[in-house]
């Protein structure tokens, strides 16, 4: 059998999926809802993941009683602890898709996509916040990232969430005037914010946090205090997420990579990532920040083809076909190898 990558990246609002051959040409790429197995249930997020996977060796043109692939390499949303890999592993091996499986948190994959170095720091702002460190010597730092119970704080989730929090104290005196309740208003067609909490708590309409969420950019970008604080507020946290990895890991005097990404990072410009670069760098001024420029699946897929020991050129071969901009570490290991 031909050694194929089945690459997942299993976020909270989509999964996307590659097949991949060993020398990194893509073989087929589908893309499916969020179904994370913590979320939805494990059956069902697997079935998910399955139907996803067949679609895209139908789509490679493998027959239904062909081995999908060699190895898979899933990264997934919600596994943010040891147990819930090896429950996931366990469960998505016994699906019978590869040869072998390895499962991660999809922070992972966030870091294999943004830098070819050995090692480094990713944080993903997205429905939620979560960051990973890895040193050079294979040691990591990660955070449970299981919300408020482990000290979390930001993600589109939250942010929203808060921008209805301040409409209502706003409206009803108890908290401090912001645009965040004319954008509210607008954004349900109603009048007050008591209507709209009125509305929810009856499940006349939905609560949906995270198209809240650009909502609170949109006012900060008028001068809204409330709005900026907010603003400042996911800055700080991001900021806090990359520097303690770095110094877990004794890196802050080191050259490193710092890999941002996420929904919420990807759609709000220089807004958050400009301010984050230059704490960054005040803090650690070796540091290489920026902003993941190919799909997160992509990082599955290649540590899928570390696992297998694919050539270096694979990667650049697999990096080039989803972006121009392809880290010099990938071309330097590509021409040494």
């Amino acid at each position: 059998m031909t050694d194929r990558v089945l690459a997942i990246d299993g976020g909270n609002s989509k999964t996307a999926v590659l097949l991949v051959d060993a020398d990194g040409k893509v073989l087929a790429q589908v893309r499916g809802p969020g179904a994370p197995p913590q979320t939805v249930g494990m059956k069902r997020g697997l079935d998910v993941f399955e139907g996803l996977a067949r679609e895209a060796a139908a789509q490679a043109g493998l027959s239904p009683d062909e081995p999908i692939a060699a190895h898979t390499s899933a990264y997934l949303a919600g596994a943010d602890l040891p147990r819930e890999e090896e429950d996931l592993t366990r469960a998505i091996t016994e699906r019978g898709w590869s040869k072998t499986t390895f499962v991660g948190n999809d922070t992972f994959a966030l870091l294999r996509a943004g830098t070819a170095a050995a090692g480094g720091i990713a944080v993903v702002c997205g429905a939620g916040i979560n960051a990973v460190g890895v040193a050079r010597d294979g040691r990591t730092h990660r955070f449970p990232a299981l919300g408020a119970i482990s000290g979390d704080w930001g993600g589109g989730g939250q942010i929203g969430n808060d921008a209805l929090w301040h409409a209502v104290r706003a409206e009803d005196g108890r908290g401090k005037p912001t645009l965040l309740r004319d954008a509210l208003l607008e954004h349900y067609g109603e009048t007050s914010i008591f209507n709209v909490v009125e509305k929810i708590h009856f499940e006349e309409i939905e609560l949906d946090p995270h198209v809240l969420c650009p909502l609170v950019f949109d006012v900060a970008a008028q001068g809204d205090a409330v709005a900026l604080a907010q603003v400042d507020r996911l800055i700080e946290e991001i900021v806090l997420l990359a520097t303690v990895s770095m110094r877990k890991l004794d890196l802050m005097d080191e050259p490193v990579d710092v890999v941002l990404g996420g929904g919420v990072l990807t759609h709000t410009g220089d807004v958050v990532v400009g301010p984050v670069r230059q704490q960054i760098l005040e803090a650690a001024p070796l540091a290489q920040v920026r902003l993941v420029d190919v799909p997160p699946v992509v990082g599955a897929a290649l540590l899928g083809l570390d696992h297998i020991g694919a050539s270096p050129s694979a990667e650049l071969r697999l990096r080039s076909a989803y972006s121009e901009h392809v880290p010099a570490a990938a071309l330097d290991v590509a021409a040494s190898g």
